[in-house]
């Protein structure tokens, strides 16, 4: 159980921050790079959520991924280091990423085909998912970098991998159902 009684502590002030399992590391560390632009994928999903509300199931998705999010910032906060824990961590599982992929596929069904790259843009919720899909890009590479030096879950990779899937689909999906995106023409301005 979560319990946040004081929100400052004052012990960051040394640009230093504590990971779930106790240790700290500086504030640019890449695992807390990682876990942060997790958390700025969950803002802009939040900010996405502000344009799908009569989306229904989209919306549905949103906030279980939203959710999702959380369990894989607490993963990225608690290294793998091998050793027994007192508690057991939360960590990402592959049922999540197949999940996604389900959604993904449902999604799909009902969208054209793509003959072309779609730019980022339509209504206000595609705009918002299609941003939440480059950060959610950003800390793809993170953590993958980060699991070159450190253990990163094959399962968190998966779903981080998934997830960039998801937004570009659901994009799609509030766009319109694909009709009102807007696409690439290569060379058009030339």
């Amino acid at each position: 159980m979560v319990k946040l009684n004081k929100i400052y502590t004052r012990t960051g002030d040394d640009g230093t921050t504590a990971l779930v399992s106790g240790p700290r590391r500086e504030k640019f560390d890449l695992r807390v790079e990682a876990y942060g632009t997790i958390d700025e994928t969950n803002a802009t999903i939040g900010m996405a959520r502000l344009h799908t509300k009569d989306l229904v199931e989209l919306d549905a998705m949103l906030i279980r991924i939203q959710n999702d999010l959380f369990d894989l910032g607490a993963d990225l906060a608690t290294p793998d280091d091998g050793k027994p824990k007192e508690y057991e961590p939360l960590r990402i599982i592959e049922a999540q990423a197949t999940r996604l992929e389900t959604e993904i596929d449902a999604l799909n069904a009902d969208l054209s085909p793509l003959k072309s790259f779609v730019l980022p843009g339509g209504s206000a919720a595609a705009a918002y998912l299609h941003l939440a899909r480059t950060v959610s890009r950003r800390a793809e590479r993170q953590m993958v970098e980060l699991s070159r030096m450190e253990v990163v879950s094959a399962a968190a990779l998966t779903y981080v991998n998934r997830l960039s899937d998801f937004l570009f689909v659901a994009a799609r999906a509030a766009n319109d159902g694909g009709k009102a995106d807007i696409l690439w023409i290569p060379g058009k301005n030339r």
